[in-house]
Parts: C-alpha cells; structure tokens; sequence
C-alpha cells in the first residue's frame, strides 16, 4: 500500500484519468485503421483527444510542483507522466501520417498494430487504476505490457520485410514504413510506461 495522506489522492485520480484518455485514444486510431472511411475527420478527433491528454498532463506536472507530499518519488511521476503523453502523441502522430500521405486504404498489419496499441493502452490504464491499492495486479498488467510491445515489434518487422518485397513504387514503401514504425513506437511507448510503473512497485512494495 502506498503511504498517502488523504488529500494526496488526487495524482491517483488524475493518472486514472489520463489511462482513461490514452484508452480513447487508442480506441479511436483502431476505428480510424478498422473502418477509414474519413479520415481526416477521424485526424481531428484523435487529436482532439491528444489536446486533452496534454491538458491533463500539464495538470498533473502542475499539482507536482505545489505538492509538497507526493504519494511516491516526485522523479517518477514526472516520469510516468511524461511516458503517458508520449503514448498520446504517438497516437496523434499515427493518425497525422495517414492523413498527410495520403493514403486511401490501411493494410491488414496497420489493423493488427492498432489492435496491439489499444490492448497495451488497456492494461496500462488497468494498472493506473489499481495505483494506491495492492500492488500485485500492477506487476502483472506490466507483464501484458510487455508481451504486446513483443507481439507488435515481430507485426512490424514482418510487415517492413513484406513491403520490400512487394512494394515496386519506392514512394509509398517510404510511407508505410514510417507508418508501421510510428505505430509500433506507440506500443514502445507504453512499454516505458509499464517500466516506471514496475519501479513505483519495487519502490514501495
């Protein structure tokens, strides 16, 4: 259990929150990949979200500076965080990408990485909303974490592979390999998140 006087709760609350974000986030990348039928207007909505993940965000980075007891290592919730808007910000920059080369159809291993973001974003979302209770169930949503960051590295490394052996037009090879990697970066990302939340529970196990 972490050592917290009650009004210092509210940095639990607020990192629920922000897993609350990322998972709608994520979620609305994979209707993006799953269905594309605008996807500007699809753009414009995730970043509408990326916005208040940074809103969020700089709450958080807000109430660490006043707060003179924090509930663990001030280093590690700036840390956590910071990871927590990255994973936004990869989001973003995913659904930017399909829009800004234009592209007119998704693959089935853009899908696939979408799929593998959104399950990454959900356990770590699981693991945010157990902070301040037991412990254990943490290590085992990092564990997840870690496994899908597996599975999405193997999906992008075989979807690369395939575009240089199938793809003839040297340009669009270029973009989707940007995009895969920026995808499979979004599931890096979560995997820092895992990280840090790892060291919060060896810290005050």
């Amino acid at each position: 259990m972490f050592g917290l006087i009650p009004k210092e709760e509210k940095f639990f609350h607020m990192f629920q929150e922000m897993g609350g974000i990322i998972v709608e986030g994520a979620k609305a990348l994979k209707d993006m990949l799953d269905n594309y039928s605008d996807p500007p207007a699809s753009q414009k909505a995730i970043k509408d979200i990326e916005h208040r993940g940074d809103t969020q965000t700089h709450d958080i980075i807000k109430k660490l500076n006043k707060s003179f007891i924090t509930p663990f290592d001030r280093e590690d919730i700036y840390s956590l965080a910071s990871s927590l808007d990255d994973i936004l910000d990869l989001i973003d920059g995913c659904a930017q990408r399909l829009v800004m080369y234009n592209v007119e159809n998704t693959t089935p291993e853009a899908k696939e990485l979408a799929f593998l973001i959104l399950k990454g974003a959900e356990s770590i979302n699981k693991a945010l909303h157990v902070m301040g209770g037991k412990l254990e169930p943490i290590a085992e949503y990092c564990v997840e974490v870690n496994a899908l960051e597996n599975e999405a590295d193997r999906v992008c490394r075989e979807a690369i592979s395939r575009l240089f052996d199938e793809e003839k037009d040297p340009i669009q090879l270029i973009k989707w390999k940007e995009i895969y990697e920026t995808l499979e970066k979004a599931t890096d990302k979560c995997e820092d998140a895992a990280n840090i939340l790892e060291s919060v529970v060896v810290k005050n196990a």
